[in-house]
């Protein structure tokens, strides 16, 4: 196994930001529905909202080949911290 370069640390923290803005947009189950007009249930949507807040968690501890530091460096949690605290209200 190799160290991930830079750009693919870049690509992971680009598609926590995709789990951000989903948590963030549709923190509630009346707004998800508005927007997408899905026929989920309520249950659904909560899973759906668990998945990408532990997709969140996973990220955060992504680790370099010696398992114990982590490969990020510079970036800044604050968006995605705030998104697993939502996410977690939300299917708790």
């Amino acid at each position: 196994m190799e160290e991930k370069t830079a750009h693919e640390i870049a690509a992971i923290f680009s598609a926590a930001g995709d789990s951000v803005t989903l948590i963030n947009t549709d923190a509630n189950f009346a707004a998800y529905g508005t927007r997408t007009g899905s026929s989920d249930t309520e249950t659904e949507w909560k899973a759906m909202i668990q998945r990408n807040t532990e997709h969140l968690e996973i990220i955060k501890a992504y680790t370099k080949v010696d398992g114990t530091t982590s490969i990020w460096t510079s970036e800044s949690f604050t968006a995605i911290d705030a998104a697993i605290t939502t996410g977690k209200a939300i299917y708790s």
